[in-house]
């Protein structure tokens, strides 16, 4: 199988080497279940907006089609203080393009919700209810509309939180998870095509 990965820091997994990434990790994962895969295809890169991710795929040249796609994207809107309804719209482009790239096979979509940064020591001078009250909003609008397409919605925020200002989950730069909690992520990720396409 191929995999595709569209995103940003957490997918490219700043702050810690690409072996430790979601993506990589669910690839290792899944070939200990003796599910044959390739090393994941990324499109991603620390800071991207919905629509800095879309003007990228733009300019990609892609396969025909991948076995899997999966989308974590969203928290750099939320970051640059754009409107939940702006994010709505281009984040069911972006989705809509994920199922094209699964050869519209809805349900080879998975998609991750938003981590909650607020919790992590570089949010320490700012307002985490308000982030916390943000990206929930902003995950409701993934969860609704991965729901309205037939694609998977997978919650890694809510075991994120408890783990967000722990140091062993935290990369060097108290900000962005570290393998740790990308291996949480990839269990997730991996028993979920597992259950579904493996």
């Amino acid at each position: 199988m191929n995999y595709l990965a569209l995103g940003d820091s957490y997918t490219i997994g700043e702050g810690v080497m690409l072996s430790e990434s979601y993506p990589y990790q669910t690839v290792q994962l899944l070939r200990k279940k003796n599910i044959k895969i390739a090393a994941p295809e990324i499109i991603a890169k620390t800071g991207w907006t919905t629509d800095e991710l879309d003007t990228a795929i733009s300019k990609t040249t892609f396969l025909p089609s991948y076995d899997i796609v999966t989308l974590l994207i969203g928290v750099n809107n939320q970051y640059r203080g754009r409107s939940v309804k702006e994010f709505e719209t281009e984040f069911s482009h972006l989705l809509q393009l994920a199922i094209k790239f699964a050869n519209n096979n809805s349900n080879h979509v998975f998609v991750l919700s938003i981590p909650d940064w607020g919790v992590t020591p570089f949010a320490a001078t700012s307002n985490a209810n308000d982030i916390a009250t943000e990206i929930k909003m902003y995950n409701e609008v993934c969860k609704t509309i991965t729901s309205q397409f037939n694609c998977y919605f997978i919650d890694i925020t809510t075991e994120q939180i408890l783990n967000g200002n722990k140091e062993a989950y935290l990369a060097a730069d108290g900000l962005h998870p570290s393998g740790l909690e990308y291996i949480n992520w990839a269990k997730k990720l991996a028993d979920t095509i597992e259950s579904n396409i493996g």
